[in-house]
């Protein structure tokens, strides 16, 4: 049984600037307690009875700590300066007498996996995770038998990267010695030493296995994105894991929204009942509006208008709201090009229809005809045409809009939040969007980012909607921090936390992520007979149009049903005179899941005899 913990927690945490100034990095604070103290108070937890902290650094602030604690003993390393976390390791050789827990003080994590560590019968165990891409990572290369071989930040010093050194490990008496002395002949020439240095020096002396949790919740605390990211998404994480919420079935939404979410989403409904007046609130909707500007444009410029509907609430608000009698030019490829259609219809505009390929590229010569054919004061376009993921070049609309003097309107609601956007230097007034798509939130929040000068201009025209009345929202809001109507509170709650996610991961790199999904899906089909619609170069790598099987014993229900029964929803196409389906990689999904589904999409084909196994098509030439 394990009794000691050491904490080493000599550093200064140069990384944290003005953070770090006056305490040491341990003493940073989340729900205000300090983060080395919540370790503490985890390690008491589990039955650990003596805490040996290693301090250097402002060691006094410890000190102090220990007085309220008897169980820790704190043992300063006077050349914290010059040494690592070796040395204050080796400083506290002679106050460890048995086997022990080595923690780093700069961690948060859940308790559950200090129960594990101890509960393993090796006596030497590095606690590794799955990769969290902090930026900041060591990686793990192990055996085949999963025991230590080398450790690096640097991913080509390394043969197979195993997994990620969390910060963690179990150390028995035995090794701590064989470790002090490694580091004993080492300190003349690296004083500077790390103590997972030192763990790969002494692996094939010692067997150290590497036990990795591919659910574990932690993060270590570097510098301010990885305090950010502790703030906002690990720690409540951890909350919500620790309370023990009861667990949510995780379904892979390959629909275009709404998509998979994450459970700090789910959870993050999960709060006391608020009336949606109150100041507090009214903080929260703030927070959530200058967070979706921030994403696309410059606030100074810019303004986002709440309103509770699904994405077509923020289509139709724009236009049924900014439009006078001039001519509108719409721009249809798809079904939603048609449904500005449709509401232009209901709104009775006066507009042009310019009908276009829902798979092929967008012709801009004969568009730039059209436009210096006729006086336009508006033009609408999709940016990503969710029909069949056909990505129109927004970028050069807009400079041609700006070229005739049009204000351009864009329906971004399936590539706002992945594909990168700037609303200024692509000429955009007016763009709409929805929370249940790539922000990966709830659905019942849409969303205007307008271009605030040209939305004042509209204060006078005559309104043609009440409820979604662009400018009367915005100068509700503006005034007040209110919508003007009741607003979905738990959805705005999710909503927040959404947006917090979407800021740590990046737009970019969430983009990234869904692209090597979609590379996974475009691979797997074309391996399988099957073609998809939109060209490579022209697909927003989003959402893809599947030419479906023609034979006798395919049927699209049947396929959703066999889908729906293994976790996964597929949706059917939208396209008149074109049999297709239709799958997304948006939301909280991994290119494992996309693995997945193409294993079970070949299971299925193979089932219905459109191809055996080894993927030969019946009666079908492979392309």
């Amino acid at each position: 049984m394990v009794n000691t913990a050491v904490i080493l927690a000599g550093g200064m945490g140069t990384r944290l600037h003005e953070r770090t100034k006056n305490k040491p990095k341990g003493f940073l604070e989340i729900d205000n307690k300090p983060i080395v103290e919540e370790s503490i108070l985890k390690l008491l937890e589990i039955g650990i009875e003596q805490i040996v902290i290693g301090t250097g650094y402002l060691a006094e602030v410890y000190d102090h700590l220990a007085m309220r604690y008897p169980q820790v003993l704190c043992v300063r390393n006077n050349d914290y300066m010059k040494t690592g976390s070796m040395y204050t390791l080796y400083n506290l050789r002679e106050r460890v007498s048995d086997d022990f827990l080595l923690l780093e003080s700069d961690l948060i994590y859940e308790k559950q996996a200090l129960e594990e560590l101890i509960k393993l019968k090796e006596s030497d165990v590095i606690l590794a995770s799955q990769f969290t891409n902090s930026n900041d990572e060591v990686f793990i290369e192990t055996d085949e038998n999963h025991l230590l071989v080398n450790l690096s930040k640097n991913r080509n010093d390394l043969n197979h990267i195993h997994a990620e050194l969390t910060g963690i490990t179990k150390i028995s008496v035995h090794t701590l010695q064989i470790l002090c002395d490694f580091a004993k002949s080492s300190f003349s020439e690296n004083p500077q030493l790390d103590y997972e240095s030192a763990l790969a020096g002494i692996s094939k002396q010692v067997n150290i296995y590497v036990h990795k949790l591919n659910n574990f919740v932690w993060c270590e605390i570097d510098n301010e994105q990885h305090l950010l990211r502790a703030v906002n998404y690990i720690y409540p994480m951890i909350k919500l894991k620790e309370k023990n919420f009861p667990f949510v079935k995780r379904n892979i939404l390959l629909n275009p929204g709404p998509a998979t979410t994450t459970d700090t989403v789910k959870y993050a409904q999960v709060v006391p009942d608020i009336c949606p007046r109150e100041e507090e609130f009214g903080d929260v909707m703030q927070m959530i509006s200058t967070k979706l500007t921030a994403l696309v444009a410059n606030s100074n410029n810019y303004s986002t208008v709440l309103f509770g509907g699904s994405g077509t609430a923020a289509v139709e608000s724009i236009l049924s709201s900014v439009i006078s009698e001039d001519a509108v030019l719409i721009i249809n490829n798809g079904a939603y090009g048609k449904r500005m259609c449709q509401i232009a219809d209901a709104y009775k505009l006066n507009y042009i229809e310019f009908q276009s390929s829902p798979y092929e590229a967008l012709d801009l010569v004969s568009l730039e005809d059209i436009i210096s054919s006729s006086k336009f004061s508006h033009l609408c376009i999709v940016h990503n045409e969710t029909t069949t993921g056909l990505l129109n070049d927004i970028s050069l609309v807009g400079h041609l809009c700006e070229k005739y003097q049009i204000q351009l309107i864009v329906d971004a609601m399936s590539s706002y939040g992945a594909i990168p956007i700037d609303l200024d230097s692509m000429n955009i007034s007016y763009l709409a969007a929805s929370s249940n798509k790539n922000l990966q939130g709830m659905a019942g929040v849409a969303f205007v980012i307008a271009r605030t000068k040209d939305l004042e201009t509209t204060q006078h025209l005559h309104p043609r909607n009440f409820y979604l009345h662009l400018y009367s929202q915005y100068k509700y809001f503006s005034k007040t921090k209110q919508m003007r109507f009741t607003p979905p509170v738990q959805t705005l709650y999710a909503l927040k936390q959404a947006i917090i996610e979407t800021r740590l991961e990046g737009v970019e790199k969430r983009y990234k992520r869904y692209t090597e999904a979609w590379e996974t899906l475009i691979k797997g089909i074309t391996r399988l007979g099957l073609k998809h619609l939109v060209k490579k170069e022209n697909h927003s790598r989003i959402i893809t149009a599947i030419v479906e099987p023609t034979i006798p014993n395919y049927d699209f229900e049947d396929m959703h049903k066999y889908f729906y029964r293994n976790g996964f929803t597929i949706y059917p196409g939208k396209l008149d005179g074109q049999n297709t389906f239709r799958v997304a990689n948006i939301g909280a999904i991994t290119n494992m899941d996309m693995n997945l589904f193409i294993k079970l999409l070949e299971q299925y084909l193979i089932n219905i005899g459109y191809c055996t196994e080894g993927n030969e098509m019946n009666g079908i030439s492979k392309t």
